[in-house]
């Protein structure tokens, strides 16, 4: 991306979250679905993965099924950035009825323990909306990670927005970010992380809807390391006002093996869960990026 484009970015970004932020929530949702419907008539890159991506979901789908599932999807995109761009001017009433999670036990009692939990998320639904209901709602605060983003000033944008929701935010880059969390973790605070695409291309080979991918090591480590119950979750939304999510069973630690291979075998276990919410709603998993080997094969790609 050229210093221009970057600054561009930069710009519009800034514009969705100094008006849209503003404007009542019906006219906020309409025009998050006027701009979804508007780019995936246009049929660029994204639409075409996302479809390609959903294809591998819903393998039986027909071309006009999958079309409608991409629409559903940019919608849904869509009203991820809508919500994104309000959620400051939120009150945490509004934030504490904008979610509603099942299991959410698993959490509490692994809070209560001791010994710290960590979450681990696909890019599905609005996680800024579900770590900012726990923050209002279970007052409870969590670190997690960012990706740099170029330019700098964007970068900074989505740390001041996130901090802003009561989120401790860390650099992806660096290796001081693991221990950081680990210390997080040690204290019995609560580590939240997006944990089904791998920005690092190192991380641990997985099988995702019948093909190989790779996803990062850092949420099976983590829990290795600390001895913090490492749970998956994942999110939806059903139509209405609410969005909906699901907490699952902790994904045990192997009694035997050596450090990788427990991780393999977890970060498998968080695969297969991520899969279980994906498939049950496909339109709400926002991956307009290449993800699985086959397509990254002889091809290199910026995380976006």
């Amino acid at each position: 991306m050229s210093g221009t484009q970057e600054r561009i970015t930069d710009t519009l970004y800034g514009l969705g979250w100094a008006t849209v932020k503003k404007l009542p929530e019906p006219v906020a949702q309409r025009l998050g679905r006027t701009i979804a419907d508007a780019a995936w008539k246009k049929r660029g890159k994204g639409v075409q993965r996302l479809e390609a991506n959903l294809a591998r979901v819903v393998p039986d789908a027909t071309p006009q099924r999958l079309r409608q599932l991409s629409k559903k999807g940019m919608r849904s995109y869509l009203r991820y950035w809508m919500e994104s761009f309000r959620l400051p001017a939120w009150s945490k009433e509004r934030i504490q009825e904008g979610f509603s999670v099942k299991d959410v036990h698993y959490l509490t009692e692994g809070l209560d323990a001791g010994k710290g939990v960590v979450l681990a998320l696909p890019h599905m639904g609005n996680y800024d909306l579900a770590g900012a209901w726990v923050t209002t709602e279970l007052d409870i605060p969590f670190t997690t990670v960012a990706e740099r983003l170029k330019p700098e000033t964007l970068y900074d944008r989505f740390v001041a927005y996130r901090e802003g929701l009561g989120m401790e935010v860390l650099p992806h880059t660096g290796g001081a970010a693991f221990g950081t969390l680990a210390r997080r973790l040690r204290a019995g605070g609560l580590v939240c992380l997006v944990a089904d695409r791998d920005l690092s291309s190192s991380g641990v080979e997985v099988k995702f809807f019948g093909e190989s991918t790779r996803m990062p090591a850092g949420p099976a480590m983590l829990a290795q390391q600390t001895g913090a119950p490492l749970l998956p979750v994942t999110l939806w939304y059903d139509g209405s006002p609410i969005m909906r999510g699901r907490i699952h069973p902790p994904v045990d630690v192997p009694e035997t093996g050596t450090r990788a291979e427990k991780t393999s075998v977890m970060t498998q276990a968080l695969a297969d869960a991520f899969a279980t919410g994906i498939a049950d709603h496909p339109e709400d998993w926002h991956m307009l990026q290449r993800l699985w080997l086959a397509d990254l094969d002889h091809f290199e790609e910026r995380p976006a």
